[in-house]
């Protein structure tokens, strides 16, 4: 019988969670062609875009955080999606919600089936990288501790695979999670060597925003994702060093330093210094 998400742009909507009493992925190929049908509605999403540059304006934009081998050969593979370079359209979150809706109910398929092939982790991988990207922790932290504490010791990742996805469980422990010490035993426990991941820790750990904020434009977008859960608070800490230290500063200097704009500075970030001309006045001597 043809399962009726097989038809259709939708794949979310046309069958149930399996916690919720629907069976019917718990069946291999069902998935297989489940996860084909997810794949194409996210290529569509990616073709409406037009343009590579608009397709990563869309991703920069969006941010949906609150919220054996397989038989079939034609279930897509290694898909990953593109890393971000506005508001959203509420179309495009629309468009992505219902991916990761349906790629939810895959998981579950997945779990509740025990499956733990090539299929199950190259599912898995889509889901983390996709979810990672609009920042949705519900989605890809769950789905980073099944895949390695469940996939990967029954069906091994390759190295770089596993690479990536401890990498992406020990920035999201440390930035988005603000545990440095279980970000650090993380990076122990799955002998993670990442020199760039070790410098965003030790960044984090000597509150180096400047260090940070240089770090961030070298890693890749997804890790960028990551990384901007922790940047507002270290940007309040180096704002924080300026008042302790500074009685004035340039206006350039504290707008590149803090890598943001005086009228930001002022309305995001809480700044009550006084702007004289070029200068920011951060606090006045008193005359005796």
């Amino acid at each position: 019988m043809e399962p009726a998400e097989a038809s259709g742009t939708r794949p979310s909507r046309s069958i149930g969670l399996p916690s919720k009493g629907d069976n019917r992925l718990l069946d291999f190929k069902t998935q297989e062609r489940y996860y084909t049908k997810i794949v194409e509605r996210y290529m569509s999403f990616c073709s409406d875009a037009g343009e590579r540059d608009e397709l990563l304006r869309r991703f920069a934009s969006l941010d949906l955080s609150p919220a054996t081998t397989p038989s079939s050969q034609s279930a897509p593979k290694n898909v990953k999606p593109p890393p971000p370079s506005s508001t959203p359209a509420q179309g495009d979150s629309k468009a992505l919600s219902d991916v990761l809706s349906a790629l939810r109910k895959l998981r579950e398929g997945i779990v509740a089936s025990k499956r733990t092939d090539d299929f199950a982790t190259q599912a898995y991988l889509f889901c983390i990288r996709l979810s990672v990207l609009v920042k949705h922790p519900e989605s890809y932290h769950p789905a980073i501790l099944h895949l390695l504490r469940r996939i990967q010791p029954v069906h091994s990742m390759t190295t770089v695979e596993l690479s990536e996805v401890t990498s992406y469980l020990v920035l999201d422990t440390a930035c988005r999670r603000n545990n440095l010490g279980e970000a650090y035993a993380l990076r122990h426990r799955y002998r993670l060597k990442d020199s760039k991941v070790d410098a965003v820790l030790d960044a984090l750990a000597h509150d180096n925003y400047v260090e940070f904020k240089r770090l961030k434009q070298r890693v890749d977008g997804h890790r960028a994702k990551l990384l901007e859960y922790a940047e507002d608070a270290m940007r309040r800490h180096l704002l924080k060093c300026f008042g302790r230290t500074y009685l004035s500063v340039d206006l350039s200097f504290l707008e590149t330093s803090a890598d943001s704009s005086w009228p930001r500075l002022t309305a995001e970030d809480g700044v009550g210094w006084e702007l004289d001309g070029s200068k920011v006045v951060i606090r006045k001597v008193r005359a005796r």
